[in-house]
């Protein structure tokens, strides 16, 4: 079983087996339709495409962020449309370091699938292998997901002032709030720390050693139990790669707060920070 990465040629080894379900997890926040016309042109063969916004998120349950986690029910009825049962491996990608298909990961695995794996290096790495490639849509045969959400993994808005230890994954300057592209306010949350997300990989968007990104990581937990942990970014998304990254680095599963900062900055009342933290 897979359960945190899987490299190019592990994958293209097993694209006969039919319980293994490929999801193409490519996304453009400045072009949402981008990453649909990319699968389409090419993608991992037998692969299938989860769309961030309409698939990976949904109406408001436990969170009014830009990117809601859906209701468990949605949940299930998404992955039963993949063809995602018992005894399935999961493998997602993107081209991007991880940062959209976290997403899926996390979902996953919060709805208690544990055989999900992020292709490490993405679909670049699977075009520098020089692997087949396949165009146009895919869809399989439906099967029936049964998992339950985990809810221990999840923090919601109220339950954010008694975090023990928040870790903001944006890039610093938007931590720092001296730049805000997307959402109303700048700054963060008070008391979060910083650690970017793209420190998990290298330049051609490979997961660093589990060694080197434990050393990173455990700078910025200090001495709280990475269980107690908790990520956010702007809506949910990239800071599940740092989740990722933290399994992979052999440390407990942290907690997400998938709300993140376009929830908590909504409420002019919530308190901000600005600054090195």
């Amino acid at each position: 079983m897979f359960s945190t990465l899987i490299a190019a040629p592990e994958l293209n080894a097993r694209l006969s087996d039919a319980s293994w379900i490929i999801i193409d997890c490519r996304y453009d926040l400045k072009d949402a339709g981008a990453g649909y016309r990319a699968y389409l042109e090419g993608h991992v063969p037998g692969a299938m495409y989860a769309h961030l916004h309409d698939d990976l998120s949904g109406p408001p349950d436990t969170d009014r962020g830009r990117h809601p986690l859906p209701a468990p029910q949605r949940l299930r009825e998404l992955f039963s449309s993949y063809g995602i049962g018992p005894g399935c491996q999961v493998v997602a990608y993107d081209d991007a370091g991880g940062s959209t298909a976290g997403r899926l990961w996390w979902m996953l695995r919060y709805m208690n699938h544990e055989a999900v794996a992020v292709l490490d290096g993405g679909w670049p790495a699977w075009c520098a292998a020089k692997n087949e490639f396949q165009e146009d849509e895919v869809r399989r045969a439906r099967r029936h997901f049964e998992g339950n959400p985990r809810r221990e993994l999840l923090v919601t808005l109220n339950e954010v002032p008694g975090c023990v230890r928040l870790i903001d994954s944006r890039e610093p300057a938007r931590y720092r709030g001296e730049q805000e592209p997307i959402d109303a306010v700048a700054g963060h949350i008070p008391g979060a720390g910083n650690y970017f997300w793209k420190r998990n990989v290298d330049e051609h968007g490979y997961f660093r050693p589990a060694n080197a990104v434990r050393q990173q990581l455990q700078a910025q937990m200090g001495d709280v139990p990475a269980n107690e942990v908790a990520f956010y970014c702007g809506s949910g998304v990239s800071a599940c790669q740092n989740v990722l990254a933290a399994v992979h680095a052999g440390f407990p599963f942290p907690r997400l707060y998938v709300g993140s900062w376009s929830e908590w900055c909504s409420d002019p009342a919530r308190p901000v920070a600005t600054g090195p933290g």
